[in-house]
C-alpha cells in the first residue's frame, strides 16, 4: 500500500466522518453499479448436505420492504476472495498475542487459489500488519509486530478498512469480506455504530467474527451496543457468521469454503419501493436451501 494510504489509516481519528462524506459522493458508490445493472447483492446459499442440484433464481423469493421483487439474475460467483483480518490488539482484549497470530495463520492455510489476505491490527488507530498476500512465510514474519496497547476503536477501524482497503478494489472485485478477531468492544471511535453498518451494507461487504469473551462482562454501553451485540449485529446485518476464536481452525475453513463454493450474485430492479428510505431485504428459499445476505439496501436517493 502507498505511504499516503498508510497515513490515512494511521490518522483515522477526526477524519473518519469526513471520509464517510467524501466517499458517499465518489464514483465508487455501490449505487453507481445499481444504476447500470439494477441492485446487486451477494448471497450465501447452500443446499442441504448431500444435495447437489444447482440453486437457481426460481428457487428464491426476494422481498424488499415486504414487496416481492422479480429476480433478474442469480449466478454462482467463482471469483477469488479478498479477506481483511481485523485484529483487536488493544491493551485489555482477552486474547494473548500468540492466540491472535495463530488465529490469523489458520486463514493462510485454508484460502483457495487466487484468494488473498490483508491484516490490520487496531487499538486507538488501525495499523497495517500485512498487505495483500497468500504467502504463509511473509504473513508469519509480519505477525511478529503484533502487540497489545491502547483502547479498541473498532468502528473507526472498520470504516477505514472499507474506505482505504476494500473500496479501491471495486467495482471489479465483488467478493470482499472482513473477519473481526476480538470481543466487539469499542471505546472512543468517532464513527457511530449505525454509520459503520451502513457503509458495510452499502458496499456489499460481508463480516465474519472470531469472538472472545466480552471483557466488560456484558456491561451497558451508553453510546453504542454492548460488545456481544456488536458482534451479533455486524455479522447478521451483513450476511456473515460468528465463531468462537478458540475454534479458529474450523472458522477459517468454513469461511474460506463458503466464500469460494457458496457465494452468488443476485440482481434485480427494485419496484414499488421508496427512493428515500433504507430498503429492508428478505429472501425466502425453497425447502432444503439456506441463504444469508445483508439486511438492507441503501436508499436510491440521498
Amino acid at each position: 500500500m502507498h505511504k499516503f494510504a498508510r497515513k490515512l489509516l494511521l490518522g483515522i481519528g477526526c477524519m473518519s466522518l469526513a471520509a464517510v462524506g467524501v466517499f458517499a459522493q465518489s464514483g465508487h458508490s455501490a449505487r453507481k453499479t445499481e444504476n447500470l445493472d439494477g441492485s446487486i447483492i451477494s448471497v450465501t446459499a447452500k443446499r442441504a448436505e448431500g444435495k447437489k442440484n444447482p440453486i437457481l433464481a426460481k428457487n428464491l423469493f426476494l422481498y424488499e420492504n415486504a414487496i416481492e421483487q422479480t429476480i433478474k439474475n442469480f449466478s454462482y460467483d467463482p471469483s477469488p476472495a479478498r479477506i481483511v483480518l481485523l485484529v483487536d490488539n488493544s491493551q485489555t482484549v482477552p486474547l494473548e498475542v500468540y492466540e491472535m497470530r495463530d488465529a490469523v495463520m489458520e486463514f493462510v492455510y485454508e484460502i483457495y487459489d487466487g484468494d488473498q489476505l490483508f491484516v490490520i491490527a487496531y487499538d486507538t488507530s488501525p495499523e497495517i500488519i500485512q498487505e495483500w498476500t497468500d504467502d504463509a512465510s511473509s504473513l508469519e514474519t509480519s505477525l511478529k509486530t503484533l502487540r497489545k496497547k491502547g483502547n479498541p476503536h473498532l468502528f473507526d477501524a472498520v470504516s477505514a478498512t472499507v474506505s482505504e482497503v476494500l473500496v479501491p478494489l471495486m467495482p471489479g472485485t465483488r467478493k470482499t469480506a472482513i473477519v473481526v478477531i476480538g470481543d466487539g468492544l469499542d471505546r472512543g471511535s468517532v464513527t457511530p455504530y449505525d454509520k459503520m453498518i451502513d457503509r458495510l451494507q452499502n458496499n456489499n461487504i460481508v463480516v465474519y467474527a472470531l469472538s472472545v469473551k466480552d471483557r466488560t462482562g456484558g456491561a451497558y454501553r451508553r453510546y453504542s451496543p454492548k460488545a456481544g451485540a456488536v458482534i451479533k449485529g455486524i455479522t447478521e446485518e451483513t450476511g456473515g457468521l460468528a465463531f468462537k476464536a478458540s475454534d479458529a481452525k474450523v472458522a477459517a475453513k468454513t469461511i474460506c469454503d463458503e466464500l469460494r463454493l457458496n457465494r452468488y450474485l443476485l440482481s434485480y430492479f427494485p419496484t414499488n419501493t421508496s427512493s428515500f428510505d433504507a430498503r429492508r431485504l428478505f429472501i425466502v428459499p425453497d425447502e432444503g436451501i439456506t441463504v444469508r445476505h445483508k439486511k438492507h439496501q441503501p436508499p436510491n436517493i440521498k
